[in-house]
C-alpha cells in the first residue's frame, strides 16, 4: 500500500504532464461553458456530482465479464461480450463528466487527475479491441484482453479514490461547517451596505451576509465546490459568483444557478437586533 502511495506521490509531482494538461483542460473548459452543459455534467440538478454515480456502471459491467468466461460455459463469451458493449456504452458519459470534474483541478490533483483518465482510456481501449476478438472467433485473445483491461481499471480506480479520499477533490467544501444553534453576533448593521455583502466570522467560520431592505440573508462564504472566497466574488442581482471557477449561488437560499458547483450553499437564520447582526443554524 505504501508502494502505491509513492507511486502516487510521484505522479503529483511529475511537472512534465502540465505540457499536456493545460491545453486539454482549457479546450475541456471551453466546451463546457454553456451553462446547460455545465450544470448537466457537474450534477448541479442531482445534488452532488455525477461522475462517481456512473463509475459504477462500467466498472461493474467490466469487472463481471470475466465471471463469465470462467464459469459460463458455451454461453459465457455471449454474456461477457454483452457486458462488455454494456460498459463501453456507459463509459462515454462517464468519460464526459469526468472530464467536467477534471477541468477544474490545478496540480497536484490535476496530473494524478490526466493519469486516471489515461488509465481509464486505455481500459476502454483494452475492452473494445476484446468485443471485436469474440466478434471474430478469437475468443483466448478476447479473455487475454478483458483481464489487461480490468487491471488497469484498477489502476484507474486507485488513482479516482485517491483524487477523493486524500485530495478531496471535488467533495462539498462545506460539509465541516458548525454554526450554533443559539444567535450569535457576527457583524454590526452598520457594517452591511444596503443590497450589499459582507464576510463576517461565526467561531472561526466565514458567512456571508446580504441585505436588502430589512432582509438581511447569510450563507457560508465557502464555496461549496472547491472553497473558493464567495465574499470576493462578484454580486449581482440576488446572486454571488465564486472568483474561482465561476459557480453562481442565489444569496438568499444558497440555491445552484450555475455549476461547477452541484450542492448548495449553507443557509442560516439571520436577524437585526440593537444594531447588531446575528445568525445562528437554520432549523
Amino acid at each position: 500500500m505504501t508502494a502505491l502511495h509513492d507511486a502516487t506521490e510521484q505522479i503529483e509531482h511529475l511537472a512534465a504532464l502540465d505540457t499536456v494538461v493545460s491545453p486539454v483542460s482549457d479546450a475541456v473548459q471551453r466546451a463546457v461553458r454553456p451553462k446547460l452543459v455545465r450544470n448537466a455534467l457537474s450534477g448541479t440538478w442531482l445534488g452532488h456530482p455525477v461522475h462517481p454515480m456512473l463509475v459504477a456502471v462500467p466498472i461493474g459491467a467490466w469487472g463481471m465479464s470475466p465471471l463469465f468466461d470462467i464459469v459460463g460455459g458455451k454461453q459465457g463469451n455471449r454474456a461477457a461480450s454483452t457486458l462488455i458493449a454494456a460498459g463501453l456504452v456507459a463509459a462515454v458519459p462517464t468519460a464526459a463528466t469526468g472530464l467536467n470534474d477534471w477541468s477544474d483541478s490545478k496540480a497536484p490533483e490535476s496530473r494524478v487527475g490526466a493519469v486516471h483518465a489515461a488509465a481509464n482510456t486505455s481500459a476502454s481501449a483494452l475492452f473494445l479491441a476484446s468485443l471485436a476478438s469474440r466478434f471474430t472467433g478469437r475468443t483466448a485473445v478476447g479473455k487475454a484482453l478483458s483481464w489487461a483491461g480490468i487491471a488497469l481499471v484498477g489502476a484507474g480506480g486507485y488513482l479516482g479514490g485517491h483524487l477523493t479520499y486524500a485530495r478531496a477533490m471535488n467533495v462539498n467544501h462545506t460539509a465541516w461547517l458548525d454554526i450554533p444553534s443559539d444567535w450569535t453576533r457576527v457583524a454590526s448593521e452598520s457594517e452591511l451596505p444596503d443590497d450589499g455583502t459582507l464576510t463576517a466570522d461565526c467561531r472561526g467560520q466565514e458567512i456571508l451576509l446580504s441585505r436588502s431592505g430589512d432582509r438581511v440573508g447569510a450563507i457560508a462564504a465557502t464555496c461549496s465546490h472547491m472553497g473558493g472566497p464567495l465574499g470576493e466574488g462578484e454580486q449581482t442581482a440576488g446572486c454571488v459568483t465564486c472568483p474561482w471557477h465561476g459557480s453562481i449561488f442565489r444569496l438568499d437560499d444558497g440555491t445552484v444557478v450555475r455549476g461547477p458547483a452541484s450542492a448548495p450553499q449553507p443557509v442560516f437564520d439571520a436577524r437585526i437586533v440593537d444594531g447588531g447582526i446575528e445568525i445562528r443554524s437554520a432549523r
